[in-house]
């Protein structure tokens, strides 16, 4: 891990927190009795205030983590266990969280300004502004900690704040149903957590992250102890991307506000991939753990990108796509590829975040797409003609960015995933229907295989985790590899004969999801029967449909 460079003055501490306390207040004046109470146009101008602030001083704070390195902040003493160490309030700022909370402060403020129109008029408009502003707080906490003890509360308070934003129509049936799902999988999530957090801080002798971690770096070798850690850490991860079988709830939770689907599949399902990268030399010292994020992960991103090829609901559709993205995400993670996995968290949050908030304008796309004229079939050959190309397209561009002809057996990983997409986007070209646009379709094809091994190289400078040693074995990267290509052989021919008797078979449980999330559903009935939720009747004035809004879908 990198060294820090140097250390900020004690005063300027409570400028790393400043985003959560801005949304925290704002959060807390919502709450404010009847007689005190601001209005709800004051509480939005306060909101939108808090949020560009926020915003201000996380551009600051990236441009010094970029220009002058890593800072680090050792605040007063909390309280001090024994056998675990003290807990103090302390923050550190590298590139990393930086560029996270730089991430999280733009989204809250792009999320405000859309929710302050989306919202005008609606019952639960107030409980709506306190729980959106207690979420970003508790996410802006998470990332600019640097104690264990404090990470994990602002991890459980996320999920906490999220819970109300999610139940924010306690009318609608299906969405309490998914919070309910939720709700269980994340408490899951919490105490593989916890426990995690226990032994790293009963093993090291402290909960500040950047002296755990240098504390493992020193053990040769490292305890079974700190092993289990690293499992329940990878563990708490994938439940907390959604990863299958525990995915459902993020499926479900449509009935939501979008701006929520929009924080929450930009942001908060993130975190998972965050800790991860934050936490990496404790991860990378256990197989386990990153066997279980390889095989988990490329399961999800496989079957997920399968059954979103059945959906034709657009949020419905993104909703699947982000469980294929955090799977990849995370399958990164387990095999060392942090810098890219960085990479893959922002191009993702920012993405998914201008689909969900146009997801209403995607309607007309839609329909725009379904008057215009079919493509027809493309042949197998084709498909894995254009395979072969985009893998020596893939492999002149590692060499060129390597520097070197030896490749490493991680390398030859990216070769086929960046290979395999080129084949997709040249698939595409030969589909256009005119000159102009096929070109557009090849100059991506080798711009994205270029700047996918050029990020690689920039982000292995800005993630202090890039350069660290990592284990793994050749057979985990050959079932990654080998996945990817099914899934491309896979969707090939679906695309070449879409009315074929293999499209036919495999269309039913596809679009049943495999049945994964029924059974989950059936367990979290047994433990916590549905019939113990509290249901309200609708009122009038609270069941206002999303359709007036141009956003159910």
């Amino acid at each position: 891990m990198a060294q820090l460079q140097h250390l900020w003055p004690p005063q300027s501490a409570m400028l790393l927190w400043v985003p959560s306390v801005l949304y925290l207040l704002v959060g807390l004046a919502s709450r404010l009795h009847s007689g005190r109470r601001l209005a709800i146009d004051s509480l939005w101008g306060w909101s939108r205030l808090a949020s560009l602030i926020a915003l201000f001083f996380s551009i600051a704070f990236c441009t010094d983590a970029v220009v002058h390195g890593p800072s680090l902040v050792r605040g007063p003493r909390l309280f001090a266990l024994r056998a675990f160490g003290e807990c103090r309030l302390s923050f550190q700022s590298d590139s990393v969280e930086a560029l996270m909370l730089l991430l999280v402060t733009f989204l809250g403020w792009v999320i405000v300004s859309y929710s302050r129109n989306y919202m005008a008029g609606d019952p639960e408009e107030r409980s709506y502004i306190r729980n959106l502003m207690q979420t970003l707080a508790s996410v802006s906490l998470l990332i600019v900690t640097n104690n264990l003890i404090i990470f994990l509360v602002a991890w459980v308070a996320t999920s906490l704040s999220l819970h109300g934003l999610l139940t924010l129509y306690p009318e609608r049936q299906p969405a309490l149903i998914a919070a309910h799902k939720k709700f269980l999988a994340s408490r899951l999530g919490d105490v593989a957590l916890l426990c995690g957090v226990v032994l790293l801080g009963s093993q090291t002798g402290s909960f500040e992250i950047d002296e755990v971690l240098r504390r493992i770096a020193g053990m040769h070798p490292v305890p079974p102890p700190l092993h289990l850690a690293a499992t329940l850490l990878a563990l708490s991860a994938t439940i907390k991307c959604a990863q299958l079988p525990l995915h459902g709830w993020l499926i479900q939770v449509m009935e939501a506000p979008t701006p929520v689907s929009a924080l929450l599949h930009a942001g908060v399902v993130n975190l998972g991939g965050f800790m991860l990268i934050r936490l990496a030399p404790a991860v990378t010292t256990t197989p386990i753990a990153q066997l279980l994020l390889v095989v988990v992960g490329c399961l999800t991103a496989v079957i997920s990108s399968l059954v979103m090829t059945t959906r034709i609901s657009i949020k419905v559709n993104l909703a699947w796509s982000t469980c294929a993205q955090m799977g990849f995400m995370l399958m990164e993670c387990g095999l060392g590829l942090y810098a890219l996995a960085f990479l893959h968290l922002l191009a993702h949050s920012l993405y998914k975040a201008h689909a969900f908030l146009g997801s209403g304008g995607a309607v007309q796309q839609a329909l725009l797409k379904r008057t215009a004229p079919q493509a027809k079939p493309t042949s197998m050959v084709i498909f894995i003609g254009n395979a072969f190309f985009g893998l020596l397209v893939a492999t002149c561009f590692a060499i060129q960015w390597r520097q070197t002809s030896q490749i490493e057996a991680t390398t030859v990983f990216c070769i086929v995933v960046a290979g395999l997409a080129i084949a997709v986007i040249l698939t595409a070209s030969l589909s256009a229907r005119n000159l102009s646009t096929s070109l557009l379709f090849l100059l991506s094809a080798f711009g994205i295989s270029g700047l996918y091994f050029g990020y690689d190289k920039l982000f292995q400078s800005l993630v202090p985790s890039a350069s660290i040693a990592h284990n793994y074995d050749r057979n985990v990267l050959i079932f990654a590899a080998v996945g990817f290509a099914l899934l491309y052989i896979v969707q090939g021919s679906l695309r070449a004969r879409p009315l074929g008797r293999f499209a036919a078979a495999l269309y039913p449980w596809f679009y049943a999801g495999l049945y994964l999330d029924e059974l989950f559903t059936r367990a979290t009935f047994r433990l916590w029967p549905a019939d113990q939720l509290k249901m309200t009747t609708p009122r009038r004035d609270a069941a206002r449909p999303f359709e007036s809004k141009g956003v159910a879908l």
